[in-house]
């Protein structure tokens, strides 16, 4: 806490109102009377704009003997850590670090004291180049296995990970165990998530906590707080859940960082909680901005995880705050997530591009006890009521309830919590009965025929009901799951099929055709074979603002500019293919997954079936100059082309 509390208190010095009060317009008012934090939001941003998030996944061969302390070592003369985290079991990481080139390793930290010691069995990603990272984004895949006996890396025997070692090593894994007096969800911190988003990302990552051990039993309840929120401010709603029904989770998150880098950071957090637990049914309550980091999530990446069936959002500004859009214009440092809050901005409207899935019931709470100002519109207190209700998301919520409460009173208000209980107990009373309990299940046997010198990549099931194909289920798995029985689904007519998410393993089957009968288990086999794949996106040249560490490539491009392609050509070994883009409506990527058919949608594209050797890649596109690249394919090793800039003629 030491290192944090200048900050802290320079912000509060500034907003005196903070954090029961906490509003956009609040923050840009007292913004102005901090200096200091001005100072350092600009520094954080620069830092932000000149990083990237590497992940991946971390399997140890045995069970870990104390934390697993993942980093990442510079290349060059000095050696130096740039970034580590820590874990307290096998799985995903999440490491921010600056351009450069980096060898990535993890080992079993004994004696939790972040020195690599002699004893310790340690791994390293096995890319002999190291891991190369530009400015901003994503780099996937990054994946590290420990073997039971360790091996060489790069850091020798007693080697400190960090010159300061924090009281307590926190996990920022998904699923770590706490509770709600947890430090970490001090208001200062909420603050700092705000204030200082890339920092707080470095220093704390972001998570999903549980409050207790997964139960397979209770339905998973996920609570997204808002701007410099934390989980702390959801106690009373969880104090008077039904807690022999409902689990709460916690999306905990720097607030100010741009919003759809938090969507995609929840998407792996549960995409990575779904594999180890295999729930059925999730449901979402967000508060304020947290709705709109919601929303984001599941109208982007709703077939990717069609877990969620409710959504009750309280308070959200679902058509922006006119006071970011001023911060945007006339503040000398922006705060990230202002530029997404922009009614007009692309992230507000991208919102509504897409319609929220069907299956899941949406309801929208508001409040209207707002400021007597006569200079501001009808409000809450803090956001206009135009923007609350806007109607476009009204057009798709079951219902919209308003109450005589404020921006921050509706989550302590006892008459929001008794309706809100009487949906969530309704609701998951009728999910329940609707489960055919005496359905069936399936044993998924699966191998591959070739071998890794990293991670194996994760398998995924997608099961499509035969003549239903937009009520696919997907299923993440693990090598645990290999012979396991997993269920139940209803009885019916399906097809199968299992890909894996790195996309260079291919499946010898396709669509397998299975029979889940009532109280029944059924038996798919499938085997990988090695592919040679190169998946990628091409994007107009950028801002250095409208690009966000943590962002895939697919996120940066605007889809109100669209790019006219003339062609996307790959060359070599022996390979001349051509792609033509296709135009029109929702095209599922699953399919080309399973298909492992070339294709060119949306900006993005994709070749499969290439043989190892160097390629080279030539882009077309009617108003910028040719586009040119060259890659190495290895049949079994993933190769993600990041966002490839156009530059105009």
């Amino acid at each position: 806490m030491e290192l944090l509390r200048p900050s802290a208190n320079e912000v509060k010095a500034g907003l005196p109102l903070l954090f029961r009060g906490v509003t956009l317009a609040l923050f840009i008012i007292g913004f102005t009377a901090t200096g200091c934090t001005l100072i350092k939001l600009k520094k954080d941003v620069i830092r932000s704009q000149a990083s990237t998030v590497i992940i991946g996944r971390i399997e140890a061969d045995f069970p870990a003997d104390g934390p697993i302390i993942v980093a990442a070592c510079s290349r060059g003369k000095d050696r130096e850590i740039a970034g580590y985290t820590v874990l307290h079991d096998s799985g995903e990481y999440e490491l921010m670090v600056e351009q450069g080139e980096y060898d990535v390793f993890a080992y079993c930290d004994k004696n939790s004291n972040l020195v690599y010691e002699a004893g310790e069995p340690a791994g390293q990603h096995g890319d002999p180049k190291g891991v190369r990272v530009p400015a901003v984004g994503v780099v996937f895949d990054i994946d590290v296995v420990i073997p039971e006996g360790g091996k060489d890396i790069v850091m020798p025997r007693g080697s400190a990970i960090a010159s300061v070692r924090p009281e307590t090593l926190y996990s920022r894994q998904a699923g770590a165990i706490t509770d709600l007096d947890d430090a970490r969800f001090a208001e200062a911190y909420g603050a700092k998530g705000f204030w200082e988003p890339g920092s707080f990302f470095r220093e704390m990552g972001g998570n999903i906590f549980f409050l207790e051990a997964y139960d397979p039993e209770k339905t998973p309840v996920l609570f997204i707080h808002g701007a410099a929120g934390t989980p702390r401010g959801w106690r009373y709603f969880v104090e008077h859940i039904d807690r022999t029904r409902f689990q709460p989770w916690f999306f905990y998150y720097p607030s100010g960082g741009r919003l759809s880098s938090m969507s995609y950071l929840l998407l792996w957090k549960l995409i990575n909680l779904q594999a180890k637990y295999h729930f059925n049914s999730l449901y979402i309550t967000a508060h304020s901005m947290g709705g709109l980091v919601a929303r984001s999530f599941v109208v982007n990446y709703g077939r990717q995880f069609p877990y969620v069936k409710l959504f009750i959002s309280l308070a959200t500004p679902w058509g922006g705050d006119r006071m970011a859009e001023y911060g945007v214009e006339q503040s000398p440092a922006v705060i990230p997530s202002w530029i997404d809050m922009q009614p007009e901005g692309d992230f507000i409207t991208s919102l509504y591009r897409l319609k929220m899935p069907e299956e899941i019931s949406f309801y929208m709470f508001s409040g209207h006890r707002g400021s007597r100002n006569p200079f501001r519109s009808n409000n809450d207190g803090t956001i206009a009521l135009s923007s609350l209700l806007d109607y476009r998301p009204q057009s798709e919520a079951k219902m919209n309830y308003a109450f005589n409460e404020d921006h921050a009173s509706i989550i302590e208000s006892r008459d929001v919590l008794e309706q809100y209980n009487t949906i969530l107990n309704a609701f998951d009373e009728k999910q329940s009965a609707s489960i055919d309990r005496s359905g069936g299940h399936l044993t998924i046997h699966f191998a591959y025929d070739y071998d890794f010198a990293d991670l194996r990549p994760r398998p995924m099931l997608i099961l499509t009901p035969i003549g239903k194909e937009s009520a696919e289920t997907v299923i993440y798995l693990n090598e645990d799951d290999n012979g396991r029985i997993i269920g139940p689904f209803p009885a019916g007519n399906y097809h199968a099929s299992l890909v894996t998410t790195a996309t260079a393993g291919k499946p010898g089957k396709k669509y397998v055709p299975v029979s889940i009968g009532s109280d029944e288990t059924s038996e798919l086999e499938f085997t990988f074979a090695p592919d040679g794949v190169i998946r990628g996106c091409v994007t107009h040249s950028q801002e250095p603002e409208d690009k966000s560490v943590g962002m895939p490539d697919y996120r940066y491009r605007s889809d109100d500019r669209k790019i006219d392609f003339e062609s996307i050509t790959l060359k070599g070994n022996g390979i001349d293919r051509t792609l033509q883009p296709m135009r029109g409506e929702y095209i599922n990527d699953n399919d080309y997954l399973i298909s492992r058919a070339d294709f060119c949608y949306n900006e993005c594209f994709g070749f499969f079936g290439l043989p190892d050797g160097q390629y080279r890649l030539t882009i077309k596109a009617e108003g910028y100059e040719l586009a040119v690249q060259d890659f190495f394919v290895t049949p079994g090793r993933p190769t993600y082309v990041r966002g490839i800039e156009l530059t105009p003629e």
